[in-house]
């Protein structure tokens, strides 16, 4: 049966159930299935990290361009700039007001916790996590997710999906030290052509480069945040 179809079948035996009775494995099925089909994505985000010991928030809108198997761009645009690219070979993570960039090695998003991953279905949702359906909030439905192999990065995500369309629209990431970060997703643009350039970085003259390809340090800071 073709992969659409299964989608649709899925999609209404998820509508035949109340939000809050659908088991959600069902949920994740159809959610997985839709990821499966789109081949690149742009998607614009507001972002906000509440920072649990100060009680500081941040906030940040920008846009993610994403291509398949794991190529992303993800670019903060206000209040400050941040680049942070996975191409073919590395990843950079860009500070143009410090005129700073950091390379790390590609195989750095290979881990099935990596919120990359996760957020463009990359990890398979019912082998990684343990799911619970919350029911509906304001019109989506919630899912928690606890990963069975908790990291320092990843120890509860929040996932608020549309039932019609199976999109994530909210997703909240929580790490082991109880901080939040929490992304909306206000615009989205699937299987559109993303330029190979999106994927690809060099960096400006007069930038200090910072290699940590060859010892695999660790990131300056958790990646989007």
């Amino acid at each position: 049966m073709p992969i659409r179809l299964l989608l649709s079948v899925a999609f209404v035996c998820l509508l035949a159930l109340p939000a809050n009775a659908a088991p959600a494995a069902n949920i994740t099925a159809s959610l997985q299935q839709k990821y499966d089909t789109i081949s690149s994505m742009e998607a614009k985000f507001s972002q906000t990290i509440i920072h649990k010991e100060s009680g500081a928030k941040e906030t940040r809108t920008g846009t993610l361009y994403f291509k398949k198997p794991l190529l992303v761009r993800w670019e903060a645009e206000k209040p400050t700039k941040e680049l942070l690219v996975v191409g073919e070979n590395a990843i950079w993570n860009v500070f143009p007001d410090e005129e700073v960039a950091y390379k790390y090695p590609v195989s750095m998003v290979h881990d099935t916790h990596n919120i990359f991953r996760v957020i463009t279905g990359g990890s398979r949702l019912e082998q990684d996590f343990t799911v619970e359906n919350k029911g509906m909030e304001n019109g989506l439905v919630r899912l928690n997710l606890f990963p069975l192999e908790p990291v320092q990065s990843l120890v509860e995500a929040v996932f608020w999906v549309d039932p019609k369309t199976m999109l994530i629209q909210k997703f909240r990431i929580t790490d082991f030290y109880g901080n939040h970060n929490d992304i909306t997703m206000t615009s989205y643009k699937l299987d559109g052509k993303v330029a190979a350039s999106q994927f690809a970085y060099a960096p400006e003259k007069g930038f200090m480069v910072e290699d940590r390809t060859q010892n695999n340090g660790a990131p300056r800071k958790n990646f989007l945040q």
